[in-house]
Order: C-alpha cells, then structure tokens, then sequence
C-alpha cells in the first residue's frame, strides 16, 4: 500500500492551520460516559435511520462506554429498535433472546466463547446488554429493542440452528438438510481448511447445495410460519444465508483479500437491510470498526477495491445513514500477538505525526466530537479534507510493525461524517464466570 511521505503531503502551515480549525470547532464530551448529557450529544443524528457507530480498536473500554451511552440514548429517547453489531448471528441470538426476554435458544447459556473472547465478553458489554434488558422488560413485545448479528463466520454454529429447528418442525425435511450440509462435515470445525481443499482441488464446492438447502426454506415458507413463530423462521432462514455465505467467503479467502473483504461486509449490509425490512419505521445503531462502519471510497481499502456497509449504508440511505468514527492517542488496549493467542493489555503508541489523530491530539481537547455534517461545517470538512494516515488496531496489536501493521491512508472528512475523540483510552475488562452469578438463568455469558 503506497503512502504519503508526511513532509511531502503537508507543511507544518497546513497542520497547525487544520489543529486550529479543530480546537476552534471541536465541542468538548462530557468526562463521564454515563451522564445523561454525554447521549444527549448526539441528538442531532437522531433524524437518520441507520446510525453507525466506529471504534479504532477491538479492545478500548471508551469506545465500548461511549457506543452504549449513544445508543442509549437513541433507543430511549428517538425510538431506535435494532442495535446490531459486528459479530456472529448465532452468539448474538443468545444475547437477543435474554435482553427481550424470550427462551435461550439450544445448547448452553454461553455467548461468544471463540476468539477473540474479549471484544464481546467484557463487562463494557455486559452492562449494556443488561441495560437493554431492563428497558424491554415493561414493554410490549413489538416495541422491544433487538440485539443482532451481523458477521458471516458462524458456519458450524449456522448449520446446527438449521437442523435443530427443522428437526422441529420438519423432521423430513431436517433429512435432507443433514444430507446438503454433509458435503461440509469434515471441514465445519475449521472451515479454512474447506477453502484450502477446494483451492487445491481435492474438494469439490458446496454452493450448489447449500444454496438448495437456502432455497427450500424459502419455499417452505408458508407452512413453516403456520407452524411455528415468524422469529424462529426468521432465525433459522437467516442462519441458511450465513451458512451459504460463509462457503463462499472460506472458498475466495485464498484468492485474494478484496473479494473475501466485500463479501463479508456485502453480506452485513444484506442482513442489515432484512432486519430493518421486519419492522414498522425500524432504526437500527451499528457497532464496527472504523473500517468497516466509515465509508471506504475515501480510504487506501476503497482506491484497491474495498467497499464495506459503511460505503453501502451511504449509497442506500443517503442522508439517513450517519458514520461516526471513534479514535485515540495513546493508552493500552486488549489485543492479542497472533490470530488465536491469548489476550494481552498492551501499551498503545502515540499517533505518528502523519496521521489524523495527532491532528486531533494537537488540539489539546481531551475528549470531544467533531461533526461537520451539518451545514456551516465548510472550514472543518476543508481541514480534515487531506489524505493523511489513520490507525486500524484490531484483535491483534504489533506496536513492532505499526506503521506497516495498523495505518492505512483516509479523507477523514469523506470517511465519515462526525468523529468522537479521546485523547487517552484504556482497555476493556473481560468477563470472567464469577459475572455470571446471581444471573438469571438465562444469562447469556455464562455463569
């Protein structure tokens, strides 16, 4: 990935010109995420459908608060009614059925118990979930808040919430399924190594049946809505897609990072458009990561072919959809070394004098929002309109390699449309089993 020499992008007139603009319009965030007035801030996206909320990294306690206290406020006081997150379908039904008080779905009571553990299972988490549980409780059922899924990577836990519901309500039916799905069966624990299989051709692809099995739901669908409830059609049919998804995202990983890339977050915007689609005037919050939730066509992911929900929400929703980037100076973050190695807090270096965030560190505001959607925002968008580098930490963190490991160049000001920043962040705290006790039993993080 090309990039901009700092010295040969800007001079220091330009840099101090976009910190003042900056310090000038930043509006200084309340200190404590849990005042009232911390929500209240956004009020003024209130008027748009979808709201996507960003986060810089994986594993920063702030983002997390913030989100929460964001989405708090839109669901209480705007009627917001999905919140729907980056994160496998079937954990986040787990989460759903315990926050709108409905029956856990099989297996056992435990959510998000793959790697990474920590970005889901902390305790940033977990009071929001219980928050949402307390506010559905006196309400009607089709006024309840929804917690969702938005991810592709659930194959094995996909394809057993298919069977067991048809073993419910169609066990014949349930036969055939085992039959189409069999075609994965010695790859569903690692679905990686399908992809290898097919690739090297000593496996041939599963799409065809797997798009059958899609297919067959689909048109049962008449008799399986008489049967049992909506929801749990809706579960099962949705669980179908991921699964015929996650085929194709497992076979073109191997091909290249840009097709596996937009299939993944195609498939997050097709799922966010059929939740919406379920409800009366639906507005929907979404949590991802920046590159992910900022509109991709102003980044070096969009100039090599990326596109992700971001870009599609803004194309679709137009000035429905708002894209709020998160991000942070320095502090320590929850991340891992590797794919699937333990969790470390680690030490997050300050932000390189190249990038966007030592322009929002310069301004000297410890936390504030920058918004330059609204109209009369011309100085700001035009001090935020240079390609300069901005920081992508996910799951794993290598403060060695940063440069080459976790920035990547972006238009902030085409990128999103307001950015929430503070200056010094820590790292989330994940759960342990003993936060399960004194749960209902329906807790879904375990006990």
């Amino acid at each position: 990935m090309a990039r901009l020499s700092w010295k040969q992008s800007e001079g220091e007139a330009s840099i101090k010109e976009a910190v003042g603009v900056l310090r000038e319009q930043g509006e200084p965030l309340p200190s404590r995420l849990d005042e009232p007035a911390f929500g209240a801030m956004f009020d003024r996206f209130a008027d748009a459908r979808v709201v996507l909320l960003g986060e810089a990294t994986h594993g920063t306690s702030e983002f997390y608060r913030a989100r929460a206290a964001i989405t708090k406020r839109l669901v209480a006081a705007h009627g917001f009614t999905i919140v729907a997150v980056e994160a496998d379908w079937p954990d986040a039904a787990r989460i759903d059925a315990y926050i709108r008080h409905r029956p856990v779905p099989n297996g056992d009571n435990v959510a998000f118990e793959r790697f990474p553990t920590w970005m889901w299972r902390n305790e940033e988490v977990a009071d929001f979930v219980n928050w949402m549980r307390d506010y559905n409780r006196e309400r009607r059922e089709a006024d309840r808040v929804e917690f969702r899924g938005l991810d592709v990577y659930s194959l094995n836990a996909s394809i057993r919430a298919v069977l067991d519901y048809l073993d419910r309500v169609d066990p014949e039916a349930a036969k055939e399924a085992r039959g189409r799905y069999g075609c994965l069966s010695p790859w569903q624990s690692d679905p990686a190594r399908y992809g290898r299989a097919v690739l090297t051709g000593q496996k041939k692809p599963c799409d065809e049946a797997l798009l059958r099995q899609l297919q067959s739901l689909f048109d049962r669908r008449m008799d399986y809505l008489q049967a049992n409830s909506g929801e749990a059609f809706f579960d099962a049919l949705q669980n179908a897609r991921i699964v015929h998804a996650a085929e194709h995202y497992y076979r073109v990983m191997y091909e290249g990072a840009t097709e596996s890339w937009n299939l993944r977050d195609r498939h997050m915007f097709e799922t966010l458009q059929s939740l919406l689609a379920r409800r009366d005037n639906a507005k929907a919050v979404i949590w991802a990561h920046n590159s992910h939730i900022g509109n991709a066509a102003a980044t070096a992911m969009g100039w090599q072919g990326e596109f992700n929900i971001g870009e599609l929400c803004r194309k679709a929703y137009r000035e429905e959809a708002v894209l709020i980037g998160f991000g942070t100076d320095r502090g320590t973050v929850a991340a891992a070394d590797d794919w699937d190695e333990p969790m470390q807090v680690k030490n997050v270096l300050p932000a390189r004098p190249d990038s966007h965030e030592r322009i929002f560190r310069d301004t000297g505001l410890g936390c504030f929002l920058a918004n330059w959607r609204e109209s009369g925002q011309a100085d700001l968008t035009e001090a935020l309109s240079r390609p300069r580098l901005e920081r992508a930490i996910g799951v794993v963190y290598r403060p060695e390699t940063e440069l080459y490991s976790h920035y990547f160049e972006a238009v902030l000001a085409e990128q999103f449309d307001a950015f929430v920043w503070f200056e010094q962040t820590g790292a989330v705290t994940p759960l342990s089993h003993a936060h399960g006790k004194g749960m209902p039993e329906t807790y879904p993080f375990g006990l």
